[in-house]
């Protein structure tokens, strides 16, 4: 049998056209109209194609089209949400610089298999909350065709994983054009071919997604497999969708004329578009040294990873495989375009990182909590040789959750009626949100109490359909399902199921939790979901486990783990649980946003202060294990920590939960309720990170890039220059004459003045761009010190290559402490100390 393929699409009534142009933006999942507009046509239908309104416009049957066509309330509201939209988009834009923002993964909606977990979830809100504040920013990923795997579950409790396809034609996602009308392909070499990649626009609100897809026929079998899966294959295929997003990224944005003023990095996984932009401007007539000013004064770097092995890494054989072309039109050697990605360039052993790749190329890097700032500041030390820690330059943005797309649409109503009108808007003051306190507690936790058992009336539907298909017996079905009680203190625990988050750390003592989750009258649920990555047979090991014990009769209904976590089970659990339950392995969450998330709605968290909860938590807001840890071995760790959440569980949170008045409340859980609303959740809005990001990051950023772009680049090749200078000459350095106190025989009596006179040879360099500082450190261990104290001193006089600093300053330190004198390079257009790593120490 010989079949031929037809596309027969649906044409809506003129009446209802409206209702494709807002199909195809995704605004709709974060405007509470737009989404009761689409549900209202086909609810059933709607929730099985994923709350999808391309597909359901697509699929949507000519009889109701008719009939809506005819509805005047329908007509009604779609005229309403339209001209919602329209009013939306015709906000003027606000001042900044243009922004390129590249990442691997976009979590924007269930429908759009373009996200695993939460780095993808924090970009899509990221994208949604910069067409809210309307900034002048676009998105770059890839386009897959399935994207992360759906999750099953075996009877064993075996993760099993299903990639079904995405149908593009259902997706809010159009071509982009060129000039001629055509569609715009890029060619990307890739192991000495041209692959193609097609170019879609995904339209955000106000502002555009620009995806690449290689799924075509222009492209062989293989090279068609780069934009199947996120995160699948081995490490040769993930170089391979590296370069895609860099380098392709950079080259769509070329081809369609964008021309951004700054390129945000989110995380590592982009950094080849460095190596893209350098060779263009080589390209332009620069020299390399040049090219590399150019390409820094306008990067920043977001690093989302808190433990060296995650950060990507190749061996140099398979780099230059695919990228030893690169190192000729940049104009170098192999041995420095590998060095840009190493610590040692010297190791032939050692991989090309590309965290420092991206570090080396971006003026500016950041951290996703102020811990990890700290963490990633510890980690990356090395690569500045004469500075301690908490001098490297790497920063902070704590990451935040998109207010409209998480919240209850009931406790968004709620808030309004206190917070007023259009209060979202300046939805980081905490003087809004403090007028949670007007709220009666009963209201409160009436609507708190609903969402709750409008999450356990979904885990009943899931599990019930969940275990049918698994083969499970009814009669096990049945008691687990009796069991689930709406007046439950309900936990949840819901993220990707790594082995640092400890998943299980709650059944260190089994016996324990069975009395604490059996208790009469005081029941307790826990609520589990989560995905493993395919090859991460421990994070797989720990579901299994968690499915074990759930079939336990004395846990039967009280431990429950769902499969297929996505992010509409998130809504779901983030908006309905009492408590969001978090046990990372401190320091590895760099973040986390879920409990953000659960704040919002005013669901409690108990966590590790690590990430996120480490700047978030109030001891009159939740709940909270130590900060230091007790022992060096783990696994007495994880002991001590479980104890410590059962004594915590049994002695504050249980009682304080079911301590009741006689209208049911109990106001000291609702203080707790109000707290987290009123004091952490404001701290945790994306426009909060926005602004952050603007500040600290793409301001400095944009003005770095102007100054460094005037007239073809001048001062960014003046810039190089003095750099290369400067390099030349450093090693000719010498002290001439050093004067200061004798601390090897006599001590410095507190509150008497360190002086110090220091003489050089600058041997060329202006004295003027160079800074002498005293520094004093603190020895804590055989490798460590900390800085405690440093000053600079005054340039007093120079003449020819000489030239005399002198220093008097009382230290305000008592005790033993080491000193040196550190010169280095001090250039106006230097953002930091390390801009160019040279010390030198007098």
């Amino acid at each position: 049998m010989k079949l031929k393929r037809i596309f027969i699409q649906n044409q809506l009534p003129k009446e209802l056209e409206p209702l494709n142009r807002l199909s195809h933006n995704i605004w709709w999942s974060w405007n509470f109209d737009a989404q009761e507009l689409f549900n209202s046509i086909d609810p059933d239908r709607f929730v099985k194609l994923n709350y999808n309104p391309v597909a359901l416009m697509e699929t949507l049957d000519p009889i109701r089209m008719q009939e809506l066509a005819k509805d005047k309330a329908f007509l009604k509201k779609l005229k309403s949400v339209e001209k919602q939209f329209d009013a939306y988009l015709a906000e003027p834009m606000k001042k900044g610089p243009k922004l390129a923002y590249f990442s691997m993964e976009y979590g924007l909606h269930i429908s759009l298999k373009l996200y695993s977990g939460g780095l993808g979830v924090l970009a899509g809100d990221y994208l949604k909350e910069a067409s809210d504040s309307n900034v002048n920013l676009f998105g770059v990923g890839l386009l897959y065709r399935y994207g992360y795997f759906n999750q099953g579950l075996s009877m064993n409790g075996d993760q099993i994983h299903h990639y079904p396809a995405q149908k593009f034609t259902q997706l809010p996602v159009e071509p982009v054009r060129n000039a001629d009308g055509n569609w715009l392909k890029v060619s990307v070499p890739i192991q000495g071919r041209i692959v193609r990649a097609k170019v879609w626009k995904l339209p955000i609100g106000r502002i555009n997604l620009y995806l690449l897809d290689t799924d075509h026929e222009d492209n062989s079998q293989e090279d068609r497999a780069l934009t199947h899966m996120l995160y699948g294959g081995d490490n040769e295929h993930r170089l391979k969708q590296e370069i895609l997003l860099g380098i392709g990224g950079v080259r769509a944005i070329e081809a369609m004329g964008l021309e951004p003023e700054v390129y945000h990095l989110n995380e590592g996984h982009a950094a080849f578009l460095s190596i893209e932009r350098l060779k263009n401007h080589v390209g332009d007539g620069m020299s390399f040294n040049e090219a590399v000013e150019a390409v820094r004064a306008s990067s920043l770097y977001t690093t989302h990873t808190p433990v060296p092995a995650g950060h990507d890494h190749f061996p140099e054989h398979m780099l230059r495989e695919y990228l030893y072309h690169y190192a000729g039109e940049l104009g170098i050697d192999w041995y420095d375009f590998v060095a840009l990605g190493r610590l040692n360039p010297d190791d032939s052993g050692e991989d090309f990182n590309m965290s420092k790749l991206s570090i080396r190329l971006s003026q500016r890097v950041n951290g996703v909590s102020k811990l990890h700032g700290e963490v990633s500041r510890e980690m990356f030390t090395s690569l500045y040789p004469g500075y301690t820690a908490e001098e490297v330059h790497i920063g902070y943005v704590t990451n935040s959750v998109h207010y409209p797309t998480w919240i209850a649409n009931e406790i968004h109503d709620l808030y309004s009626t206190q917070f007023g009108k259009d209060w979202v808007r300046d939805q980081s003051n905490k003087d809004i949100w403090r007028k949670i306190h007007n709220i009666d507690d009963k209201k409160l936790f009436d609507v708190r109490h609903k969402l709750k058992v409008r999450l356990l009336d979904y885990v009943r539907e899931k599990l019930e359909a969940d275990m049918r298909r698994r083969g499970e017996s009814p009669r096990v079905t049945f008691d687990i399902l009796s069991k689930i009680n709406n007046d439950a203190l309900v936990l949840g625990f819901a993220r990707r199921f790594a082995t640092y988050k400890r998943a299980t750390l709650l059944f260190q003592n089994e016996e324990r939790l069975r009395e604490l989750v059996n208790q009469e009258g005081r029941p307790v649920i826990f609520l589990f979901a989560g995905k493993a990555h395919p090859a991460d047979q421990g994070g797989q090991d720990l579901i299994r486990h968690i499915i074990h014990i759930s079939k336990k009769p004395e846990f039967a209904g009280k431990v429950i783990f769902l499969e297929d976590y996505n992010m509409e089970m998130a809504k779901l659990l983030t908006q309905g649980v009492d408590i969001w339950l978090n046990t990372p392995t401190r320091p590895l969450e760099a973040s986390g946003t879920s409990g953000m998330k659960a704040a919002l709605n005013g669901s409690v968290n108990f966590s590790v202060l690590d990430g996120w909860w480490a700047e978030g938590y109030r001891p009159d807001a939740g709940w909270a294990l130590p900060l230091e840890r007790t022992y060096e071995d783990q696994h007495l760790q994880n002991e001590l920590d479980a104890e410590t959440i059962y004594r915590i569980m049994e002695e504050e949170i249980v009682p304080t939960y079911f301590d009741r008045d006689k209208n049911g409340i109990s106001k000291t859980w609702m203080s707790y309720v109000k707290q987290i609303i009123a004091e952490v959740a404001p701290t945790f809005t994306m426009k909060r990170m926005m602004d952050d990001y603007y500040e600290r990051f793409y301001f400095p950023l944009g003005k770095s890039q102007k100054a460094a772009s005037k007239s073809n680049w001048k001062p960014a090749k003046e810039f190089a220059a003095w750099k290369q200078d400067v390099l030349t000459t450093w090693g000719g350095i010498e002290v001439v004459e050093s004067k200061t106190h004798d601390t090897v025989n006599h001590a410095l009596p507190l509150g008497e003045p360190f002086v110090a006179e220091i003489t050089l040879d600058t041997n060329g360099i202006d004295p003027r761009k160079l800074l002498l500082e005293a520094c004093f450190y603190e020895r804590l261990g055989e490798d460590e010190i900390k800085l405690r104290r440093k000053e600079v001193f005054e340039l007093k006089k120079s003449k020819g290559s000489r030239a005399t600093w002198s220093i008097s300053l009382d230290p305000r330190l008592a005790g033993v402490y080491e000193y040196g004198f550190r010169l280095r390079p001090n250039h106006p257009m230097m953002p930091h100390a390390q801009d160019l790593n040279l010390v030198f120490w007098a």
